[in-house]
């Protein structure tokens, strides 16, 4: 338990610390974090998808998997919902809800850890499925929520064919789509495409978790308490949800463990950019990513060790 503890948060501090760090002495300026962003988005963070998804072989037991990584977006959404219409609360505290809580970072920050704690292949082929299948659902659901936000009393399909069309130019989705069908159909990857997807997705780890040092500097964290009250979907409940969906399904092992730290990643720093462009609650959930972020060295080690007393 304490080499696990070791591997994964001496590595996350350090490289948070450093791109904090690179902003407060200025090596780095406001704005350049875009262009780390944009690289983990656009290169690094789609060739991990695509090549660890691409071998995949979907037996009965890793479409089990799938399904344990996925529902639990799906059970939060609609009792959020059963709870808006049962109480009729503000539709704005509706929407911070289920952003918080389906749209973690568990492909920038979720990925890196499972690869820092459980060095080896299989971790991190699980961690990439893993994220995959909740980013799948949980973009859709986050997207789909802060479309109606901005469009205000807009029809759900409007807003759902507003979302597909923006979705359909995401390169974490297309390469997570273009990765099933080459697993599907068992088409291979050229081994020298192979070979550079391989590098260019190992770097993500890396230039992620520095680019969330970079994020967190300079931010407005005015609303600390509100987002620690949302944290807490975050550390405890969507992991507890994500435990019962893998009991439920007979998921065990180093798969269940990767599921529920899955759900108990921090809430996504690329919420920050979007609460920004539309304008919702920019405070609350930099409050939110700050707080979640930071407590996710203890709290991901307290479910490891909880994880490990289940049989």
């Amino acid at each position: 338990m304490l080499q696990i503890f070791l591997r994964s948060i001496v590595p996350l501090l350090l490289l948070i610390g450093a791109g904090f760090f690179s902003r407060y002495f200025g090596i780095l300026k406001r704005g350049d974090e875009r262009v780390l962003s944009a690289y983990v988005f656009f290169f690094a963070l789609p060739s991990l998808f695509f090549v660890n998804i691409s071998s995949v072989h979907f037996t009965a037991r890793e479409l089990r998997f799938v399904m344990a990584s996925a529902l639990p977006s799906v059970i939060a959404l609609v009792f959020y919902l059963f709870l808006y219409f049962a109480f009729k609360f503000k539709r704005e505290n509706l929407f911070l809800l289920i952003l918080v809580t389906v749209f973690g970072s568990t492909a920038f920050f979720g990925i890196p850890f499972i690869m820092f704690a459980f060095p080896g292949i299989e971790p991190e082929r699980l961690a990439t499925l893993a994220a995959a299948s909740t980013s799948l659902v949980g973009v859709f659901i986050g997207i789909t929520v802060l479309e109606f936000h901005a469009m205000g009393e807009t029809s759900l399909g409007k807003a759902i064919r507003t979302v597909i069309i923006k979705l359909s130019k995401n390169p974490l989705i297309l390469s997570i789509v273009i990765g099933s069908v080459f697993a599907i159909f068992k088409i291979k990857v050229p081994h020298p495409l192979a070979t550079a997807l391989h590098m260019l997705g190992r770097t993500t780890a890396t230039v992620a978790i520095f680019m969330l040092g970079v994020f967190l500097y300079g931010k407005n964290y005015s609303k600390l308490f509100l987002g620690f009250k949302l944290s807490l979907l975050r550390i405890v409940a969507f992991p507890v949800v994500a435990l019962v969906s893998s009991l439920l399904l007979e998921i065990s092992g180093i798969e269940r463990t990767v599921v529920v730290l899955m759900h108990g990643m921090p809430v996504a720093v690329s919420l920050i950019i979007l609460s920004e462009r539309y304008s919702f609650q920019k405070q609350a959930i930099a409050s939110a990513i700050l707080i979640s972020s930071l407590a996710s060295g203890l709290h991901l080690n307290l479910w490891i060790f909880v994880l490990g007393l289940i049989k």
